[in-house]
């Protein structure tokens, strides 16, 4: 499933470790586009917390799996990313740049 939002909160970094070992679970909260703006929280886990660098107030497009899973009677429901897009004209994190310097108007060489 797809939807196209905007990141309007991000939540606490949860972690803690389980029989495969530690795992990491960061959640953010997304606010639709329309007439009716609904708002989804969804989980990024692991590796894709890094990977996917959200930030609040960023245009994304969503790509996620809804699971529910019962747990002493009471069903739970999660929504998990697995790809994000970013949609809006925003500038890539700091690190993606290249660490060339900005060039020297004084300096003409061609090396």
């Amino acid at each position: 499933m797809e939807i196209t939002g905007k990141v309007i909160k991000t939540l606490p970094l949860q972690s803690g470790e389980g029989r495969n070992g530690i795992w990491k679970k960061q959640e953010y909260v997304i606010e639709t586009e329309g007439q009716y703006p609904k708002k989804i929280c969804f989980s990024l886990w692991g590796d894709k917390i890094e990977q996917a660098r959200i930030a609040e107030g960023e245009q994304i497009n969503l790509s996620f799996d809804v699971e529910s899973r019962e747990y002493n009677g009471r069903w739970y429901t999660e929504v998990k990313a697995w790809k994000i897009t970013r949609t809006g004209e925003q500038a890539p994190p700091p690190d993606q740049y290249n660490d060339i310097p900005p060039e020297d108007p004084k300096d003409d060489l061609p090396f």
